[in-house]
């Protein structure tokens, strides 16, 4: 278990990695941050939301990451990152993305896509109380490509 209710599985999983055989398995040091940011983030969001959270993305590999096209600086690749949504409607993903910015210290958080009312997912990292830039981001398309503006 990373957390109370974080299965490694759930941790690492990857539909992508499954289909093209990649090896989505954490360094300890990678583990070790994923452990972090369920304890920082994920576990008191769950307990604001009083139910169960999707993690449509946590942990990836170089090699996943590169498959699926993200930043090659992500934050996902250190197990610092994770990906949220409403998928069991405890709360939305503004609801969440609130909580997380008025209550909780976090690295980044980016406001993905979705409306002004709602993003379709919430991405959120963690790395420490020292390092921690709470910074909030937007994500939008503009001309076929992902833009961020500051929120």
């Amino acid at each position: 278990m990373i957390s109370k209710h974080i299965s490694y599985k759930e941790g690492i999983h990857s539909n992508t990695a499954l289909r093209r055989n990649i090896d989505n398995t954490p360094s300890d040091e990678q583990l070790d941050n994923m452990e972090l940011i369920a304890e920082k983030i994920f576990e008191p969001l769950r307990v604001y939301v009083n139910g169960p959270i999707k993690i449509n993305s946590f942990f990836r590999s170089a090699e996943l990451n590169t498959a699926i096209g993200g930043s090659k600086t992500s934050q996902h690749c250190k197990g610092q990152a994770m990906d949220i949504d409403d998928t069991f409607g405890r709360a939305t993903n503004a609801e969440m993305y609130h909580f997380i910015k008025e209550h909780l210290d976090f690295d980044q958080m980016i406001w993905e896509f979705g409306d002004d009312d709602n993003p379709n997912w919430v991405h959120v990292s963690y790395v420490s109380p020292e390092k921690n830039r709470k910074k909030c981001l937007k994500a939008y398309k503009e001309d076929g490509k992902t833009r961020y503006k500051i929120i």
